[in-house]
């Protein structure tokens, strides 16, 4: 166990819950083996350990500046970009054909899990430079690719996604940025974008955004977007990289996340950024969303490895820490008990570890989905696709709202000192604060999923995902010892459906509003069902293990597994009694207030 993840864990969920190994009969994952899974695991835990972890407190200590138009960030960031360009990180996932290994995503996403575990803010730059990386070989012409990738996943240059603009915010329909299309085939650029992040930094030599912009007289809303590759630098006729028109204005000073700068940019000062399309005119938003939709479930992960971080300095200070007697013990000389002895400790801990580990099992899931969108046939594809869609927005938020409670009861398990910038559980509740935020609010990622999700192809997705859980249900009610959890989470189901049935006939009596009023609650509601399920997939591996011989260490470690889904069904699952009660009613508070009442 290192001081940010569980590698016993992650073997215990790629191996023996996941069965990555399978995904090698696969032509395209075909040149893998499970012994190279497990060397990428280890090198990727070496870079962390010695590379990135031991700059965690200094990048969060050292923010960067702005100086002279140019933002200036930790001098480790140069160095990690070029580790992780030479050590083939960045390119891992991508095809052959662009210089990766095509390793499957659930590998892919198990080493993301690690790094950000080790320092998010370290993390981002080269997650970023993928993902932009990724839309251009996805929606690129040949020109584009050959211009750009290569160097971006050598870590040479940076990539972003630039969306967000001062007065659209989420409502990306609302951005004004402009393209102006030239003689050349190319656009002129004008416009502001912010919080773009490692918008701009000197640890590389150039950024590449993939921007969002509205084509000159191309139509109003999210149907007149497109898709462009905005360099801070073009390259000019000679070869030779020159300003490409992007200021820096400013950077933001955050909360947290702050190893990775946070930047407004302005686009065509003097007249003179240029960008090229990706893709086709007017299809921006649904390429990006490509990009997004990947990288919600990346915040996910990243929250996942940030409540990780805590949950392990949590243990090991509880471990350590001599405070108080058993309650039993009633001389106050006898020997002072460490903490984690204590049953409330325990039950802080037991959340922190159901938490993390259900919220990593879920982003594994989903990942595993996505590895067999590429290499199934058209009609398992489509099912893989339609159970992808619907746990993203899961996927994103529960890690994030969950994960901020779960350094919360950190931090308690530190006392005082956990306030304190002694010890990194205050940092990483400062760092994990934003993943509610990015990328879609969890508010937006409630209406996503209750207002498409559940509803698409005329539900298709939600009965898919309940035939899922009742293939664990059949295999837990095989195997000794699950049937309570098993007939927990069937109710729960039930409880699902009676719920999702009321709401949907609300759409007709009161409007799609009225609706979606509560479409955050049903979120947490949806993400307990799916965290419980992900548990008794867990439950059914550890008791695999349990009924077979294996060491003592082994032995406690899926007792452990055992504990804690018996904590989530008994604690955290019951949750969904009082959402659903508040789900079924049918007052409409929230929609009837007045804006008025707020006031004094």
């Amino acid at each position: 166990m290192s001081k940010f993840v569980s590698i016993r864990n992650i073997r215990f969920m790629i191996k023996e819950v996941f069965d990555s190994k399978s995904l090698t009969e696969y032509d395209y994952y075909s040149k893998h083996t499970e012994k190279m899974f497990d060397m990428v695991i280890d090198e990727a835990l070496t870079l962390a350990v010695k590379l990135m972890y031991p700059v965690l407190e200094e990048m969060d200590k050292n923010q960067p500046v702005l100086e002279n138009g140019q933002v200036k960030v930790h001098k480790s960031v140069k160095k990690i970009m070029k580790e992780f360009g030479q050590g083939g990180w960045i390119a891992s996932g991508f095809s052959e054909a662009h210089g990766g290994d095509q390793i499957p995503l659930i590998i892919r996403g198990t080493i993301s899990f690690i790094f950000a575990a080790s320092n998010y803010s370290a993390a981002a730059y080269p997650e970023l430079t993928a993902g932009a990386a990724e839309l251009i070989t996805s929606f690129g012409s040949k020109e584009l690719i050959d211009t750009y990738v290569p160097k971006m996943l050598d870590g040479k240059w940076q990539g972003t996604m630039a969306l967000t603009e001062p007065q659209a915010g989420s409502s990306l329909s609302d951005i004004t940025t402009t393209a102006y299309p030239d003689k050349n085939g190319r656009f002129k650029i004008k416009g502001v974008k912010t919080f773009i992040s490692a918008g701009d930094h000197d640890g590389v030599g150039n950024i590449i955004h993939l921007m969002l912009a509205r084509i000159e007289n191309a139509p109003s809303g999210a149907k007149g977007i497109s898709l462009f590759v905005v360099p801070k630098k073009r390259t000019d006729e000679n070869g030779n990289l020159i300003f490409n028109d992007i200021t820096t204005t400013s950077i933001y000073h955050k909360l947290g996340y702050r190893g990775a700068p946070a930047t407004e940019l302005s686009m065509g000062e003097k007249d003179d950024c240029l960008g090229w399309l990706v893709g086709e005119e007017n299809k921006g938003l649904s390429q990006m969303f490509q990009m997004m939709n990947e990288t919600r479930i990346l915040v996910g992960l990243g929250s996942c490895a940030i409540a990780s971080a805590a949950y392990l300095a949590a243990l090991e200070y509880t471990e350590q820490r001599p405070q108080g007697r058993p309650v039993t013990q009633k001389d106050p000389k006898s020997r002072q008990i460490p903490i984690i002895e204590h049953a409330d400790v325990k039950r802080m801990l037991l959340f922190q570890k159901s938490v993390v580990e259900g919220s990593l099992s879920l982003v594994l899931q989903c990942s595993m989905y996505a590895d067999l969108i590429k290499v199934s046939r058209k009609d398992e594809k489509e099912k893989y696709e339609l159970l992808l869609d619907l746990l993203t927005p899961v996927a994103k938020a529960f890690p994030s709202e969950y994960g901020i409670s779960s350094i919360s009861n950190a931090i308690q398990c530190f006392g005082g000192y956990g306030y304190c910038d002694d010890f990194p559980v205050e940092q990483y509740f400062r760092d994990i604060r934003i993943h509610a935020i990015h990328e879609g609010t969890t508010g937006i990622q409630g209406m996503d999923l209750l207002g498409r999700k559940i509803v698409m192809k005329n539900g298709r997705a939600g009965l898919l995902f309940i035939e899922e859980v009742n293939k664990t249900l059949k295999t837990a009610l095989e195997i000794g010892g699950l049937e309570f959890f098993a007939h927990k989470l069937q109710n729960a189901i039930n409880q699902l459906e009676k719920v999702a049935g009321f709401l949907i006939n609300i759409v007709g009596k009161k409007g799609i509003d009225v609706y979606l009023s509560d479409a955050t609650l049903f979120l947490e509601f949806y993400g307990l069902i799916v965290i419980s399920w992900q548990w008794l997939i867990q439950g059914i591996a550890a008791k695999k293990a349990l009924s077979q011989d294996c060491s003592k260490k082994d032995k406690n470690f899926y007792k452990g597994k055992v504990f804690t889904m018996d904590y989530f069904f008994r604690y955290e699952l019951p949750k969904i009694l009082g959402l659903a009660a508040r789900l079924m009613d049918n007052d409409n508070l929230t929609v009837n207030m007045k804006t008025a009442y707020f006031k004094d």
